[in-house]
């Protein structure tokens, strides 16, 4: 292979491992605010149309269960934006990245933190394992498997105050 064809090589994993940072961050912007308006048929374009979604481990797998076919999980996520919204906030936090791309194939993990408030007024504190395998399809980063793992979870008393933030001098 020339110099030249591996640079080009080099630069496309590089374009794609980018590709895939955006898929998975669009998904958990979405996840952040799902409720009646959130843009159903986007969230499941983000996944390939013989995906796979589940929970894994004795406490998601109970939770969450499995779901496989974009239809599916579509459906799934539909569950979600019914109002009255089913979160008051929800925020995803993704770290520990590890992304490897090969030709049109691609896999990810992440260690997630989940802060979230339910409509019932409880939060929430998880944080879980993420194993995502992505896919090219129709030209565009997909995923086609996506997995979670519960590291840990605990109720919380609260996540937002009203009281002032201590700022020095004021």
């Amino acid at each position: 292979m020339s110099e030249l064809a591996q640079l080009q090589a080099r630069l496309q994993a590089f374009e794609s491992q980018q590709a895939i940072r955006v898929c998975i961050n669009r998904y958990m912007a979405l996840c952040d605010r799902l409720d009646a308006d959130t843009p159903l048929d986007e969230l499941a374009g983000l996944f390939t149309r013989e995906a796979v979604w589940e929970g894994k481990g004795a406490k998601y797998a109970n939770s969450f269960g499995g779901y496989r076919g974009r239809e599916a999980i579509r459906d799934m996520f539909a569950t979600y934006m019914k109002p009255p919204a089913h979160f008051a906030l929800n925020v995803h936090f993704l770290t520990s990245e590890v992304i490897q791309v090969e030709g049109e194939r691609g896999e990810g993990q992440w260690v997630m933190l989940q802060t979230s408030t339910f409509a019932s007024g409880a939060s929430h504190l998880n944080a879980a394992q993420l194993r995502v395998a992505f896919a090219l399809e129709e030209g565009q980063w997909r995923m086609a498997h996506f997995t979670t793992e519960n590291l840990f979870s605990r109720p919380v008393s609260g996540w937002n105050s009203d009281a002032a933030l201590p700022v020095p001098g004021k």
